[in-house]
């Protein structure tokens, strides 16, 4: 595999992300002081120099930080709690100067890290002869521990999505590191049994957002709204799309945070399904690229990081995704590289570079 794959396809993402978002401002002031679009090209030329100073550091380096990153990153989830800025209902954010930090993102790429970490403290031959013989307390508690804090925190925010993501990410990479698979059947069977619980701890638009994915036609004008304009972006799109600064979902304010959870609603409905093929062959061949270096690492840390990663973009593209047309319930996770965001976009490239340095050694 060339080493200018992931940066390459991670390239044409982010060129398409830049054309979609100045499409759908374009009607408005593009290049305000407040415009999105200039803000985006601020955090890409960060998220740049994010990837490859990363991607040229050692990334055994990274151990000695690990843990002091997640301390940072829990502390600042309580403290958003605290002191952060609300927007639509939740509380992720902290003002610094010009931009938000959301500090939940940041502990997505915490949690790799430490997990990577407490699975590859053995050698590789002892990983290889003994991994299944790991307790469900070694296994599963003591890793789901890790979480547990910032999982909470998060929730509290709340934060539905990121908090799934978080999930997610830890009972995939706990499979791949070989903890019986009954372990992992009987903490999902048990979520299942007390998930009816939460739904008396959900907020009042939380529930209405599950209500609008169980039944479409629930309050069109009001929490179902936006998921039938985004749904209307997808299919007017057709083969071929509408062209670049000819859509109508974004430019005529029909798709609410068409520059954010439901960007793929606007570049669906200018590119058309074959733009849409493009842009998942892009994402798929980046999560199938941190996978075959997984595979291919002889480094465990090495061989767990990217595949965190893999695992990171492949949920987080698919809950978009699949949020966007109607398959999945409005959980509020961006797409990665095209969404705006800087707090997402650099966590993004600094993972991606830390992956190209672990596919330099292998």
């Amino acid at each position: 595999m060339t080493k200018y794959a992931i940066p390459a396809a991670a390239f044409l993402i982010v060129c398409l992300s830049l054309a979609t978002l100045y499409s759908d401002i374009y009607p408005k002031n593009v290049f305000g002081e407040s415009s999105v679009f200039l803000r985006q090209l601020i955090w890409i030329a960060l998220g740049w120099t994010a990837f490859f100073v990363f991607s040229r550091i050692y990334y055994r380096r990274l151990l000695n930080f690990i843990y002091p990153f997640y301390s940072l990153a829990v502390f600042l989830l309580t403290w958003v709690l605290a002191f952060g800025g609300a927007r639509l209902g939740a509380q992720r954010w902290i003002k610094i100067w010009w931009f938000n930090l959301q500090p939940s993102e940041f502990v997505k790429l915490a949690v790799i890290l430490v997990l990577s970490h407490y699975f590859s403290r053995k050698g590789l031959g002892e990983i290889r002869l003994d991994i299944r013989r790991l307790s469900f307390f070694r296994g599963m508690l003591l890793p789901f521990l890790i979480i547990a804090l910032p999982f909470s925190l998060i929730l509290k925010q709340p934060d539905l999505g990121t908090g799934l993501l978080l999930m997610l990410i830890f009972l995939s990479m706990v499979y791949f590191s070989g903890v019986k698979l009954r372990y992992i059947i009987s903490v999902l069977a048990l979520g299942a049994i007390i998930s009816p619980v939460f739904w008396h701890f959900l907020k009042d638009y939380q529930r209405d957002r599950l209500l609008v994915f169980l039944n479409p036609d629930f309050d069109p004008l009001g929490a179902g709204y936006t998921i039938i304009q985004s749904k209307i972006a997808v299919g007017s799109g057709r083969l071929f799309g509408k062209g670049w600064l000819s859509g109508t979902q974004g430019q005529l304010n029909f798709l609410p945070e068409s520059h954010t959870d439901f960007i793929f609603g606007i570049f669906s409905e200018e590119t058309g399904f074959l733009g849409c093929l493009f842009l998942l062959g892009l994402y798929l061949f980046i999560i199938y690229s941190c996978f075959r270096i997984s595979e291919k690492s002889d480094d465990n840390f090495g061989k767990m990081f990217s595949l965190g990663t893999g695992i990171m973009l492949a949920f987080q593209m698919y809950i978009n995704i699949s949020m966007a047309i109607g398959l999945s319930p409005v959980v509020g996770l961006p797409l990665p590289l095209m969404s705006y965001g800087g707090s997402s976009l650099l966590v993004t490239f600094i993972s991606l570079g830390i992956v190209q340095n672990i596919n330099r050694g292998t």
